[in-house]
C-alpha cells in the first residue's frame, strides 16, 4: 500500500450546450425584438473564441479555492489532512492542492452549466431578464470551460503520482496515465468504486458536450435523447465527490452544504417536467390522451420520481444524514488513507 493521494474528487460533468431553436423551441417564445435578424452558425471556434472571459472567471475562482485549500491543509483543519495526514507536508503536495482546487470550479461550473441549460430547455421564468440567446451563448461557454477545468482537475492529478513515482521515468508516466484515466487501474480501498464513477463522467462529459457542434450529421431527434443523459454525467460527478472527496470526506456542514445545492437543480428539473417548451412533452392529465399509455407512465413515473429526490434532499439536509464518515478523535497517527 503506497501512500499516494486519491484519484480526483470531483470529476465535474460539463453539461450540453443547448440550441434552442433546434432543441428547446424557446426562440419562438421569445419576442420579436429578441429574434436575430440573420440566422448566424454556431461553432466550436467561435464559442471558444467567446469564451474566454468565462474560462478567466474559473481561473481566478480556482485560484481562491487553491488558496483556501492551501491554508486550510497549512493550519490542519481540513479533512484531507485527518484522511491522509502526510498531505500535511503542503509544499510536497501542492500539485494535488491544485488539482483539487480545479476540481472543485470544475462541479461550481459544471452546476451553473446545468442550471442554464434547464432554464434554456423550459418555460422560462419571467423574472430572468437575460435574453434567451445571450442565455444560451453563457450556456455553451460555461460547458466548454467546464470541459477544460475537468482536465485541468485529471492533468494535475496525473502530475502529481508521476512527480512522486520513484520508478523510471518511462514507467511512473505509465502507471500516472493508467491510475488517472483507465478504468480499474486505481485499485486502493474506497477508489475501487468511485474512481471509475468520476472516470465515467468525464468520458460522457466530453463527447456529449462536443457533438453539438456536429448535431447537423445525425439530426435533432437523436441530438435530444442523447442530451438528456447529460443530467446522468452530473450525477455521477457528485456521486463521486461525496463519495472520495477527502474535503467532503466527514460529517459536517461543508458535505451537507453539497447536498443542498443539488435542490435548485431538482426543483428546475421537476419544472422542466410539467412545464416543457415542447407541447409533444407535455403530460395529459389522463393516458386515454396520450399517443402511448407506456409513454404517458414513463413520463408521470419521471415526475414522481423527482419529487421523491427533492423529498429525499430535504430530508438529508434536515437531518444532516448525509452519508458522511464520522469525525475521528484527535490521535489520527493511524491511517485514514481511503483504505
Amino acid at each position: 500500500m503506497t501512500n499516494q493521494p486519491p484519484a480526483p474528487e470531483p470529476a465535474a460533468a460539463a453539461e450540453l450546450p443547448i440550441d434552442s431553436t433546434e432543441i428547446t423551441g424557446t426562440d419562438a417564445q421569445l419576442p420579436s425584438t429578441e429574434k436575430p435578424r440573420t440566422a448566424k452558425r454556431i461553432t466550436l471556434r467561435s464559442d471558444l473564441r467567446a469564451s474566454w472571459l468565462d474560462g478567466l472567471v474559473a481561473l481566478l475562482v480556482t485560484a481562491a479555492v487553491f488558496v483556501l485549500l492551501y491554508i486550510r491543509i497549512r493550519n490542519k483543519t481540513s479533512s484531507t489532512v485527518s484522511v491522509m495526514p502526510f498531505m500535511a507536508d503542503v509544499g510536497g503536495f501542492w500539485m494535488y492542492f491544485l488539482s483539487q482546487a480545479f476540481g472543485w470550479s470544475a462541479l461550481f461550473w459544471a452546476w451553473g452549466t446545468v442550471v442554464l441549460g434547464l432554464l434554456l430547455s423550459g418555460s422560462r421564468p419571467r423574472w430572468l431578464r437575460i435574453s434567451g440567446p445571450r442565455l444560451e451563448r453563457l450556456h455553451r461557454t460555461t460547458s466548454l470551460n467546464t470541459i477544460a477545468l475537468i482536465f485541468a482537475h485529471a492533468l494535475f492529478f496525473g502530475a502529481e503520482l508521476f512527480r512522486h513515482d520513484t520508478a523510471a521515468w518511462n514507467s511512473a508516466l505509465a502507471t500516472a496515465f493508467v491510475e488517472t484515466f483507465v478504468p480499474g487501474g486505481y485499485t486502493s480501498g474506497t477508489g475501487q468504486i468511485a474512481i471509475p464513477i468520476g472516470q465515467a463522467a468525464l468520458y460522457l462529459a466530453i463527447p456529449l458536450g462536443l457533438l453539438f457542434y456536429v448535431r447537423h450529421r445525425f439530426g435533432p431527434r437523436t441530438w435530444r435523447v442523447l442530451h438528456r443523459f447529460v443530467i446522468v454525467v452530473y450525477v455521477l460527478s457528485v456521486w463521486h465527490t461525496l463519495l472520495y472527496g477527502t474535503n467532503v470526506w466527514y460529517d459536517g456542514w461543508f458535505r451537507t452544504s453539497i447536498w443542498l445545492l443539488q435542490l435548485p437543480i431538482a426543483a428546475l428539473l421537476l419544472v422542466r417536467l410539467l412545464r416543457p417548451a415542447r407541447r409533444s412533452e407535455k403530460l395529459p392529465l389522463s393516458p386515454g390522451a396520450a399517443p402511448s399509455r407506456t409513454g404517458w407512465g414513463l413520463r408521470l413515473a419521471g415526475r414522481l420520481a423527482v419529487v421523491g429526490v427533492m423529498v429525499a434532499l430535504v430530508v438529508v439536509v434536515v437531518s444532516g444524514s448525509d452519508g458522511g464518515r464520522t469525525v475521528p478523535p484527535d490521535d489520527t497517527s493511524s491511517t485514514h488513507n481511503h483504505d
